[in-house]
Order: structure tokens, then sequence, then C-alpha cells
């Protein structure tokens, strides 16, 4: 008996439905596969995790990665962690003593994200894949500052959550790459989709739990006002922030009360019209 020959049309859709399944499959296991080319990324993360890792470690780790030793050297150097007159960092050792192990390791966890999507050959997916990671760029630093004028957060934290909390877009544009038609396959589905990738990366890479609940909980949430907390923070963030997500689930539902609130508080229209030197410094180092 002959082997059936399917349309070149309904093969590729049955192709595309069985990488969903594996994709889902993957994510509900914890299994999702990274490119090798993040190793060095994923292993500093996974060091700088551990309470007892040392900074020489670190520091030898980061040679082993030229970009991220660069960019370690530029964030340690930038306004907002260089107040005033502190002298110029001109070594990898002593961007790790000035930036610290958080911020060091949203740095990497920042690499992570990126290099999941170096690879990406489709014109149009490799567009959305640019303005997504400009949008997190900008929604990190507004979240920074957000979180010391507004919501009464950790800033550090608040600036962590803004790196990840479109890591499940990240991965699912790196994905459909190797797919095709599977992003198209996903629109209509694509919020429940994400939720299902995004809660089993934020356990793979580790994201420490309050940061994971309120990545979590961003989908179909509104923003409380006034707003207060990691959650609010973030979604305050992106309302404001001047690239939008080109994801179609990720936009914020923006109320009357909150388009009110959103133009006339005068310390969010500084933060959205006049960044300050320490906002256009990390979005500097982290889009480069």
């Amino acid at each position: 008996m002959g082997t059936l020959l399917l349309p070149a049309p309904l093969s590729m859709h049955v192709n595309t439905l069985s990488s969903l399944a594996q994709l889902l499959a993957s994510a509900e296991t914890e299994t999702l596969a990274f490119p090798t080319s993040i190793n060095t990324a994923l292993l500093l993360q996974k060091e700088l995790a551990n309470p007892d890792c040392h900074s020489a470690d670190i520091s030898r780790l980061l040679l082993c990665e030229p970009t991220l030793s660069a960019r370690a050297v530029a964030l340690a150097n930038s306004a907002l962690f260089s107040p005033g007159q502190a002298p110029a960092i001109t070594s990898v050792r002593a961007a790790v003593e000035r930036l610290g192990h958080r911020n060091l390791y949203a740095l990497a966890t920042a690499a992570v994200i990126r290099q999941l999507n170096a690879g990406i050959r489709d014109e149009a997916l490799r567009a959305r894949a640019t303005q997504l990671w400009a949008h997190t760029v900008h929604v990190a630093a507004l979240a920074h500052g957000l979180a010391t004028t507004v919501t009464q957060t950790d800033a550090d934290t608040a600036l962590f959550a803004g790196i990840v909390h479109e890591v499940a877009g990240f991965y699912l544009l790196a994905q459909a790459d190797k797919t095709p038609g599977l992003y198209a396959q996903l629109e209509t589905q694509m919020a429940s989709t994400l939720e299902v990738i995004g809660r089993a990366l934020m356990r793979q890479l580790g994201v420490p739990l309050p940061v994971a609940d309120a990545v979590n909980a961003l989908p179909g949430s509104t923003i409380m006002l006034p707003p207060e907390g990691l959650r609010d923070t973030l979604l305050l963030a992106k309302a404001l922030s001047p690239v939008p997500s080109p994801l179609p689930q990720a936009s914020v539902t923006v109320s009357e009360a909150l388009q009110a609130y959103l133009e006339h508080d005068p310390v969010l229209q500084a933060l959205r019209t006049q960044p300050s030197a320490e906002a256009k410094g990390l979005i500097e180092v982290l889009l480069s």
C-alpha cells in the first residue's frame, strides 16, 4: 500500500500543529530548549543565583563573553550606577563590584533574551523581535523610575521584572522562525500560548517568585489607581512606553480614569517626555 501524500498546504498545516503541540508539551514539562549560543549567559545567571558565588568567578565568566563584558562595563559607567564624580570603570572586575550580583543577574538575563532572537531569518518576525526588545528596554527603564517615584517598590527588582516580562514572546518568535506558519496559527490563541510558555520559562530561568507572580499576572490585568506594587509598576511602564509591544495580546487596556491619570500626573509626564539621564543611559546600554 502506497504512502499517503498530503497536499502541500495541508501538510504544512499538520506540521505546524505538530510543532505547536510539541512546544506546549515542552512548556508543560519545563523542557524548553535554548540555543547553545546562550550557554555562557545561562551559566553566569546560574552562578549569580548562588549566594556563595565569588566576584572572581563572575569576572571569569563575563570575560568568556566579550559582548556581555562590554555591556557590564558600560552599565557600570552609566549615570544610573555612576553618580556624581565616581571614577570611570575600566575593567570587568571593577564593573562586577559596582553593579552587584542582582544587577549583573538582570544583565545576564537580558543577554539570554536577546540571544533567543539573534538568528531569526524571517524578516517580519525579526522586525517584531526588534520592536519587542525596544519595548522591553523602555519598560525596564520606566519601571525603575516608577518604582522610586510612584509605586514605592524596589527599583532593582522592577528593572529586572521589566527585562523578563515579555520573555515568552521572544521565545515564541524564535520558535516561529523555525516553523513556517506557526506565528499565523498562534494569532488566534496567542494569549493562552504565551501564558503557558511564560510560566515555564519563569521556572526554567530561575526567576524569583515575586517577579514571576507579577509577570504572570499581567495578561488581562488593569492598573489600580493609585498604582502600587510590582504588577502595577509593570503595567504602568507598558502604558507609558514610547514603543508598544508588537504582540497582539500585550497592550494595556486604558480606561478613561487611567487615561486622565496618564495625561495629567506631572511625574508620569516627566517620565514619559523627559527621561532622566539614568534612564537614557540604561536604554542606550541595553539597546546597544
